[in-house]
């Protein structure tokens, strides 16, 4: 089991340089691979374009990390593939790529976190107020650079304490709905559908004053797509806080209430071959219960409390 920590860092030279530096290899194991694919037929494996990839600017385990994350790519397009015959594989060279480093290239020293770059090169320090952890992975949010620590957690925080079993029902009115026998539970959706449609709102408004008002490769154009990111950014971040805030409430009030044990409605399906009108199809594409359902999941988990998935026919 993990869990992660965030922490901005802002934005400078010496991270743009690195991130240049990730996504230039990144393109390289791209074009190379695909390249041998067309020419010779030969799918090549990471160890070998690891060994021909480096970097004098990254230590040497962030470098087989970038040409990693292109072999991951390749594996989740390969799985994809059985079941969306259209689907593309990683195609597109990044001129900014993400930095990620591992345990072998961290040191944690006074509340100071030093991210090694390679003998030679400057290391990158970042205040950390938590301990060491396993990964770290800087990426650019669209404002900033932000690191994303993960960190393994081997065993549960603590343990349930009774034996009760809690079913919860995800609606799209209501994020979740638990009940154990005795007493139920109500996570009220109504901020979380409201911070849906004004990001609806917003992006149609914007979009519309983007492709009908201005020129293609003006500044003002150029300024308010910018503007766009910033703006729907800002709301994404709002609407996770907002499922965080409430599935940590549920969970835990659950738990204080001796739930060993939660049953989940599996509504994956809902979506495959259903029209119900314009409206109620839009709300059945945006509604996040998935997000909900990872969320309760991994925190459920993580206080010692058993997970299922059932059919709700």
């Amino acid at each position: 089991m993990y869990h992660v920590r965030r922490m901005k860092i802002g934005k400078t030279p010496h991270l743009d340089e690195l991130a240049h530096e990730c996504g230039s290899l990144y393109s390289q194991t791209l074009i190379f691979f695909w390249r041998t694919v067309r020419h010779k037929g030969i799918w090549l494996k990471p160890k070998h374009l690891m060994r021909l990839f480096t970097s004098k600017k990254l230590h040497a385990h962030t470098a087989d990390a970038c040409v990693q994350s292109f072999f991951a790519a390749l594996k989740s397009w390969r799985q994809r593939r059985k079941e969306d015959p259209n689907a593309k594989p990683p195609h597109k060279r990044k001129r900014y790529f993400r930095i990620e480093y591992k345990r072998s290239a961290m040191k944690l020293v006074d509340g100071k976190l030093r991210l090694s770059n390679g003998k030679g090169n400057e290391p990158l320090g970042v205040d950390w107020p938590w301990e060491l952890p396993n990964t770290v992975v800087i990426h650019w949010t669209g404002v900033e650079y932000e690191a994303i620590a993960t960190y393994e957690q081997a065993e549960p925080q603590a343990q349930p304490w009774g034996e009760k079993i809690a079913g919860i029902d995800l609606g799209e009115i209501h994020m979740a709905v638990s009940h154990d026998g005795t007493e139920t539970h109500l996570l009220n959706g109504r901020l979380l559908r409201s911070k849906v449609q004004y990001r609806n709102k917003l992006q149609a408004e914007l979009n519309s004053r983007i492709d009908g008002r201005m020129k293609k490769g003006s500044r003002r154009r150029k300024r308010l797509i910018r503007s766009k990111k910033k703006q729907l950014k800002k709301i994404e971040q709002q609407i996770k806080d907002i499922e965080h805030k409430s599935t940590t409430h549920l969970i835990s009030t659950l738990f204080e209430e001796g739930v060993q044990m939660i049953v989940i409605g599996d509504v994956r399906a809902i979506r495959q071959d259903v029209d119900v009108g314009t409206k109620n199809n839009q709300k059945l594409h945006q509604w996040s219960h998935g997000s909900i359902r990872h969320k309760l999941t991994y925190k459920a988990e993580r206080v010692g409390m058993q997970v299922a998935l059932q059919e709700e026919a």
